[in-house]
């Protein structure tokens, strides 16, 4: 129930739907017990049962109002016996009894229709609080986890919440009240009889708590097993290229065959255990049925203690209770299972992010001196990645980062955008630690492409709108001709409107990473990023790229982390790094004649 009790904070903006609800289930309850005891005075006019009153009863306080009641009626029936005989009074009976069956459906409709808003409400908010919280969590913790596993905890971990978060409304206010106030109107009736009910519901919830002592932990394991088949269905399809390409098809399959039938065999053992606690419930209350039957028949036909009538109208409410009671056993198993999906989603949600805006953070929308790196050191695990690394990157200077993969280069991009923190000294900005800037301040100083061009199914207008959310066409336009992409977009068939598909299939890689050095232009930022923009190139996309990424480069800082060196012979400087260190440093003249890594690196690509 802990975790419950975190996920209720999600229904306080709906909390006028609780207590509607409430309030309906409490109608609802009250005229389930009235509508059978209705029955009563019915009967007792067919079978002719029951003393004739002439006197008006009257009303001698709350433990006396079962004889109250039936005194009363007993007088109705005289009275109206005698007036207008007994159809007309039967005729009355039967109006009253379909009005307190109208009145506790119409109340039971009405209570759902409340906690429709409240479920679907509480469901949405705890999507969008996921949502968010996947965006913020830093890229350390994506490295860790499966997607496919956070999809199963969005999906189908918050729609087993709303089920369970249901089926706590039920437990806590609808089924027990139907049951106490059924009890008291049978105490009212008969309470000899009404002691058998007492055993009845001790002994039932214990056995069906025994039944379901395991079904959170083999919930959490399918949820699991869920999330894994999810992952496997995620990473098909990024590399269906290559599955293709190299004959996999029947590997993966068999892999996510393996996983769906682990998820077969949990997901029917725990049906199984759920499914059972219906049968179990009625089956008990039925033994109890037939004890009453045994002992009810005894006071109507040997002692004479109990009639005819008021005996049916008691059975009747004593199966009542098995409805309820079905409904408690069965939102008990919710819960249980509930519990596991809402441990998950929380497990998310409550995750720490180290990555955030410090209280009273910098904001600033310019940048006026030089990036300064200060002896830094970092590690994604074990080893250091950078071992005291320090570099200055002046104002409207273009510096180059060189060197063999797993140097430690694109370990700078993410630095500097904040995607991760420096274990050991700073970064600073115009003389401020990044750490002490609002990060949505820091980021908007900086333009990014990366090697991977990443672009999502939507318009071209769309995508390159992430720059600049309130751009005009006419500065999309002028984008798209400083990064050499306008060529081909005005020839497609709906211009910047043309949708270009899931990660833009619809283009070459080099139409994709103009649209993402576009994207870069149009947010027109101080401090541009570039990670290996061309190195996914052939060599013709490359120098239209090239040529788009010099355009986008005039008069702006630039940090470009580059594989080809043929891109970055222009720079102001040229750090040459090898195993998160720097080698070499200066033009690429003066690293030419220096005769060192820089030119072996150039050799080489030479005669590549």
């Amino acid at each position: 129930m802990n975790y419950f009790k975190k996920i209720f904070r999600f229904a306080k903006p709906y909390k006028k739907y609780a207590y509607l609800n409430i309030f309906f289930n409490i109608l609802y309850a009250l005229f389930s017990a009235l509508s059978f005891v209705a029955l009563m005075p019915m009967m007792s006019v067919l079978f002719k049962e029951g003393n004739k009153i002439y006197e008006k009863p009257q009303y001698k306080g709350l433990f006396k109002i079962g004889d109250y009641f039936e005194n009363y009626m007993a007088y109705f029936i005289t009275i109206s016996n005698d007036k207008n005989g007994a159809l007309y009074t039967l005729t009355i009976m039967i109006v009253i009894i379909i009005s307190m069956f109208l009145l506790k459906n119409m109340f039971n409709y009405w209570a759902m229709y409340f906690i429709t808003y409240l479920r679907n409400g509480v469901l949405k908010d705890i999507r969008n609080a996921m949502y968010q919280k996947t965006m913020d969590l830093p890229l350390a913790y994506y490295s860790e986890k499966r997607k496919g596993d956070l999809m199963a905890r969005i999906s189908s971990d918050v729609l087993e919440i709303q089920h369970s978060f249901l089926s706590i409304l039920e437990l806590i206010v609808r089924e027990p009240l139907t049951i106490l106030f059924t009890i008291i109107t049978m105490f009212t009736i008969s309470a000899k009889l009404t002691l058998f009910v007492f055993i009845f519901i001790p002994i039932s919830g214990f056995i069906i708590s025994r039944v379901g002592k395991s079904l959170k932990k083999k919930s959490d394991r399918a949820q699991k097993e869920q999330g894994y088949f999810l992952s496997i269905v995620d990473e098909t399809l990024s590399g269906l290229k290559v599955i293709k390409g190299f004959n996999a098809e029947t590997y993966f399959f068999k892999k996510f065959q393996t996983s769906t039938d682990r998820f077969y065999n949990m997901s029917n053992s725990i049906l199984h255990r759920q499914n059972l606690s219906s049968p179990m419930s009625e089956f008990l209350g039925i033994l109890v049925i037939g004890v009453l039957l045994l002992y009810g028949g005894s006071m109507v036909l040997v002692d004479k203690t109990l009639t005819g009538a008021a005996f049916i109208v008691y059975m009747g409410l004593a199966y009542n209770i098995l409805t309820p009671a079905k409904a408690i056993s069965k939102a008990s198993y919710g819960v249980k299972k509930g519990n596991a999906a809402a441990e998950r989603v929380l497990a998310v949600l409550e995750e720490e992010n180290p990555i955030i805006s410090k209280q009273g953070s910098v904001k600033k929308n310019t940048f006026d001196t030089s990036i300064t790196i200060e002896n830094i050191n970092f590690k994604y695990e074990d080893e250091n990645v950078l071992k005291n690394f320090t570099l200055t990157v002046p104002k409207g200077k273009t510096v180059a980062l060189v060197g063999q993969s797993g140097s430690g280069k694109s370990t700078i991009a993410n630095l500097l955008t904040r995607f991760y923190d420096v274990n050991e000294g700073n970064i600073k900005i115009d003389g401020t630690d990044i750490r002490d800037f609002n990060l949505q301040s820091l980021r908007g100083l900086m333009g990014l492409v990366t090697q991977d061009s990443i672009l999502f199914n939507d318009t071209i207008k769309n995508n390159i709108l992430l720059g600049k959310q309130d751009a005009t066409d006419e500065e999309i336009i002028a984008a798209l001709k400083i990064a050499n992409a306008y060529e081909f977009v005005k020839d497609l068939p709906n211009g910047i409107e043309t949708n270009i598909g899931d990660s833009g299939g619809k283009l070459s890689g080099g139409q994709k990473q103009r649209l993402s050095i576009a994207r870069a232009v149009l947010k027109n930022p101080p401090i541009m990023i570039l990670d290996e923009a061309t190195s996914a190139l052939d060599t013709e996309s490359e120098k239209f790229v090239q040529v788009a990424l010099e355009n986008m480069m005039q008069n702006r800082t630039s940090i470009v982390i580059a594989h080809r060196l043929s891109t970055i012979q222009k720079a102001d400087v040229i750090v040459v790094m090898q195993k998160g260190e720097i080698v070499e440093q200066g033009t690429h003249d003066e690293l030419l004649t220096k005769n060192g890594m820089y030119s072996k690196l150039v050799m080489m690509q030479s005669f590549e």
